[in-house]
């Protein structure tokens, strides 16, 4: 089903509550464009724009990318798509994001995914993935067939850095107190 008029919303959900999975089930259904805010970071930094650099030495110092900073990022790419549907994935993840995004375009809908820590903490902990691919497994309901190493070329699994017990309590937290408040500003 294809919308007939310009639809606009924003997904939200803490890290790992499933949003790129939902994500990809929604565009697909109506027809939105998929903007995601860490692809777009991940873009510009490996394409060392302006931005991209300012923003690697952000994150490389361990500091959030400042709001006027992720802002201009996303607002620039939705420009581009002015007469599109799209779905919002990762931003706003602040309230002065979620303004500057309203002064610029309405949203039609906010997705909330409600999913406890808990699970997140286990879905997340348990996930191992392919380097070279991006092939994903949870050792819980999606487990290789050998443990540790990939199903189709036998190469080792790795846990990236963000899925350790302490980084996903330290996201989880971060995602509590920066972006439950959007969820507030939407209602």
């Amino acid at each position: 089903m294809v919308l007939q008029k310009i639809f606009r919303a924003v997904i939200m959900g803490p890290p790992g509550s499933g949003k790129g999975t939902v994500s990809a089930r929604i565009t697909k259904s109506f027809g939105l464009k998929h903007i995601s805010s860490g692809d777009i970071l991940r873009g510009n930094i490996n394409a060392k724009t302006e931005l991209g650099l300012l923003m690697k030495s952000c994150i490389d110092q361990g500091q959030l990318v400042p709001d006027d900073v992720m802002s201009r990022l996303i607002l620039s790419d939705l420009r581009a798509l002015e007469q599109s549907s799209w779905l919002l994935d990762g931003f706003p993840r602040t309230v002065p994001q979620a303004e500057a995004l309203d002064e610029s375009y309405s949203v039609d809908t906010v997705i909330n995914l409600n999913v406890p820590f808990q699970t997140i903490k286990q879905r997340l902990t348990s996930r191992w993935t392919h380097s070279p691919s991006g092939r994903v497994y949870n050792i819980d309901f999606n487990p290789p067939k050998v443990p540790g190493f990939d199903d189709v070329t036998g190469e080792p699994l790795v846990q990236r850095e963000d899925d350790t017990p302490a980084t996903v309590t330290r996201r989880l937290k971060a995602y509590e107190t920066q972006t439950e408040p959007v969820l507030e500003y939407y209602r």
